[in-house]
Protein backbone atom coordinates (compact mmCIF):
# COMPACT_ATOMS: atom_id res chain seq x y z
CA UNK A 1 0.00 0.00 0.00
CA UNK A 2 1.43 3.53 -1.21
CA UNK A 3 1.71 5.98 1.41
CA UNK A 4 -0.73 7.91 0.57
CA UNK A 5 -3.05 5.29 0.70
CA UNK A 6 -2.80 4.35 4.26
CA UNK A 7 -5.63 5.80 6.46
CA UNK A 8 -4.70 8.24 8.97
CA UNK A 9 -6.67 8.28 11.95
CA UNK A 10 -8.89 10.73 13.23
CA UNK A 11 -6.95 13.16 15.12
CA UNK A 12 -8.81 12.51 18.21
CA UNK A 13 -7.05 10.85 21.57
CA UNK A 14 -7.97 7.62 22.70
CA UNK A 15 -9.16 6.83 26.38
CA UNK A 16 -6.15 5.08 27.10
CA UNK A 17 -3.80 8.13 26.03
CA UNK A 18 -3.36 9.58 29.76
CA UNK A 19 -1.78 6.82 31.15
CA UNK A 20 1.60 7.37 30.84
CA UNK A 21 1.27 10.97 31.24
CA UNK A 22 3.95 12.75 33.26
CA UNK A 23 2.48 14.31 36.77
CA UNK A 24 2.14 18.04 35.80
CA UNK A 25 0.95 17.31 32.79
CA UNK A 26 -2.64 19.16 31.90
CA UNK A 27 -5.89 16.92 31.28
CA UNK A 28 -7.83 19.74 29.42
CA UNK A 29 -10.33 19.77 26.47
CA UNK A 30 -10.95 22.62 24.69
CA UNK A 31 -14.43 23.41 22.19
CA UNK A 32 -12.76 22.98 18.78
CA UNK A 33 -15.50 25.33 17.00
CA UNK A 34 -14.27 29.44 16.47
CA UNK A 35 -17.68 30.40 17.30
CA UNK A 36 -17.82 29.47 20.63
CA UNK A 37 -21.62 30.06 21.11
CA UNK A 38 -21.89 27.48 24.43
CA UNK A 39 -21.30 28.61 27.73
CA UNK A 40 -18.16 26.78 28.47
CA UNK A 41 -15.20 26.98 26.03
CA UNK A 42 -13.53 23.91 27.83
CA UNK A 43 -13.12 21.42 31.14
CA UNK A 44 -9.60 21.05 32.74
CA UNK A 45 -9.32 17.79 35.40
CA UNK A 46 -6.24 18.67 37.55
CA UNK A 47 -5.15 15.84 39.66
CA UNK A 48 -4.94 17.91 42.89
CA UNK A 49 -5.92 21.23 44.74
CA UNK A 50 -2.44 22.63 44.81
CA UNK A 51 -2.38 24.94 42.24
CA UNK A 52 0.85 25.85 41.90
CA UNK A 53 1.75 22.31 40.42
CA UNK A 54 -1.66 22.06 38.63
CA UNK A 55 -1.49 25.59 37.07
CA UNK A 56 1.45 25.41 34.76
CA UNK A 57 0.69 23.00 33.27
CA UNK A 58 -2.61 24.17 32.02
CA UNK A 59 -1.45 27.49 31.26
CA UNK A 60 1.50 25.80 28.72
CA UNK A 61 -1.27 24.13 27.34
CA UNK A 62 -3.53 26.56 26.15
CA UNK A 63 -0.71 28.97 25.66
CA UNK A 64 0.23 26.51 22.99
CA UNK A 65 -3.61 26.97 21.44
CA UNK A 66 -4.28 30.07 22.75
CA UNK A 67 -1.56 32.25 22.55
CA UNK A 68 -0.13 34.11 26.11
CA UNK A 69 -2.29 33.54 29.16
CA UNK A 70 -1.84 36.72 31.43
CA UNK A 71 -4.84 36.44 34.03
CA UNK A 72 -6.51 33.39 35.59
CA UNK A 73 -9.28 33.91 37.74
CA UNK A 74 -10.32 31.25 40.42
CA UNK A 75 -12.89 30.10 42.89
CA UNK A 76 -10.66 31.09 45.98
CA UNK A 77 -12.05 28.10 48.05
CA UNK A 78 -11.38 25.31 45.57
CA UNK A 79 -7.57 25.47 45.84
CA UNK A 80 -5.11 25.26 48.48
CA UNK A 81 -2.66 28.48 49.11
CA UNK A 82 -3.38 30.77 45.92
CA UNK A 83 -0.90 33.12 45.28
CA UNK A 84 -1.48 36.21 43.09
CA UNK A 85 1.00 35.35 40.77
CA UNK A 86 3.38 32.71 38.78
CA UNK A 87 5.73 32.72 36.81
CA UNK A 88 5.01 30.16 33.91
CA UNK A 89 7.31 29.43 30.94
CA UNK A 90 9.23 33.15 31.81
CA UNK A 91 5.84 35.02 31.49
CA UNK A 92 3.76 36.36 34.40
CA UNK A 93 0.65 35.24 34.92
CA UNK A 94 -1.83 37.40 37.22
CA UNK A 95 -3.91 34.98 39.56
CA UNK A 96 -7.50 36.59 40.81
CA UNK A 97 -9.83 34.63 43.67
CA UNK A 98 -13.11 34.95 43.56
CA UNK A 99 -15.44 33.32 46.38
CA UNK A 100 -17.87 32.15 43.36
CA UNK A 101 -18.03 29.01 44.30
CA UNK A 102 -18.97 28.33 40.42
CA UNK A 103 -16.42 25.30 39.54
CA UNK A 104 -14.85 27.41 36.49
CA UNK A 105 -11.27 28.82 35.82
CA UNK A 106 -11.65 32.25 33.98
CA UNK A 107 -8.32 32.54 31.54
CA UNK A 108 -7.51 35.74 29.91
CA UNK A 109 -5.68 35.80 26.51
CA UNK A 110 -4.45 39.21 26.36
CA UNK A 111 -6.74 42.18 27.54
CA UNK A 112 -10.05 41.03 27.46
CA UNK A 113 -10.97 37.64 25.97
CA UNK A 114 -11.94 35.26 28.32
CA UNK A 115 -11.96 31.14 28.11
CA UNK A 116 -14.19 30.39 30.85
CA UNK A 117 -13.04 26.25 31.69
CA UNK A 118 -15.29 23.93 33.76
CA UNK A 119 -13.06 22.77 36.43
CA UNK A 120 -13.57 18.82 37.12
CA UNK A 121 -12.72 18.26 40.61
CA UNK A 122 -9.27 15.81 41.11
CA UNK A 123 -11.79 13.15 42.86
CA UNK A 124 -13.65 12.35 40.04
CA UNK A 125 -14.01 9.10 38.75
CA UNK A 126 -12.56 9.10 34.69
CA UNK A 127 -16.17 7.94 33.55
CA UNK A 128 -17.61 10.53 35.12
CA UNK A 129 -14.68 13.42 33.99
CA UNK A 130 -14.71 11.93 31.05
CA UNK A 131 -19.12 12.68 30.59
CA UNK A 132 -18.16 16.11 32.29
CA UNK A 133 -15.91 16.59 29.94
CA UNK A 134 -17.67 16.05 26.73
CA UNK A 135 -21.03 17.83 27.98
CA UNK A 136 -18.94 21.02 28.72
CA UNK A 137 -17.19 20.85 25.14
CA UNK A 138 -20.22 20.61 22.94
CA UNK A 139 -20.05 23.35 20.94
CA UNK A 140 -24.08 24.42 21.87
CA UNK A 141 -23.94 24.05 25.65
CA UNK A 142 -25.91 26.06 27.48
CA UNK A 143 -25.84 23.81 30.82
CA UNK A 144 -23.44 25.36 33.46
CA UNK A 145 -20.49 24.39 35.43
CA UNK A 146 -22.24 23.58 37.89
CA UNK A 147 -25.30 21.36 36.63
CA UNK A 148 -22.89 19.03 34.49
CA UNK A 149 -21.63 18.24 37.72
CA UNK A 150 -24.41 17.68 39.62
CA UNK A 151 -25.81 15.89 35.89
CA UNK A 152 -22.71 13.58 35.82
CA UNK A 153 -23.07 12.96 40.05
CA UNK A 154 -19.37 14.59 40.28
CA UNK A 155 -19.98 16.10 44.09
CA UNK A 156 -17.36 19.09 43.77
CA UNK A 157 -16.78 19.04 47.20
CA UNK A 158 -13.38 17.86 48.04
CA UNK A 159 -13.51 14.65 50.38
CA UNK A 160 -11.59 15.52 53.70
CA UNK A 161 -8.26 16.02 54.70
CA UNK A 162 -6.63 18.45 52.49
CA UNK A 163 -3.88 17.76 49.24
CA UNK A 164 -6.83 16.40 48.18
CA UNK A 165 -5.50 13.84 45.15
CA UNK A 166 -7.14 11.54 42.30
CA UNK A 167 -8.28 8.15 44.05
CA UNK A 168 -5.62 5.60 43.73
CA UNK A 169 -4.65 4.20 39.64
CA UNK A 170 -4.85 7.54 38.43
CA UNK A 171 -2.31 9.78 39.70
CA UNK A 172 -0.80 9.13 36.41
CA UNK A 173 -3.74 10.66 34.46
CA UNK A 174 -5.76 8.11 33.01
CA UNK A 175 -8.02 9.72 30.54
CA UNK A 176 -11.64 11.01 31.76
Amino acid sequence: MAHSDTPHPPKLLPDAIHRAVKPGTALLRLETTGSRQGILDGAWWPRSRDIGSELPGLITALARHLGPITRVGLDADAWDGLPTRLIIDDRVVHIVSYPVGDDTILVTRGDHDHFTLLVIPPHATPEAAHTAMAQAVEADNVTSATQILIDTAIDPAAPSGSGEHRPEGREHGESP
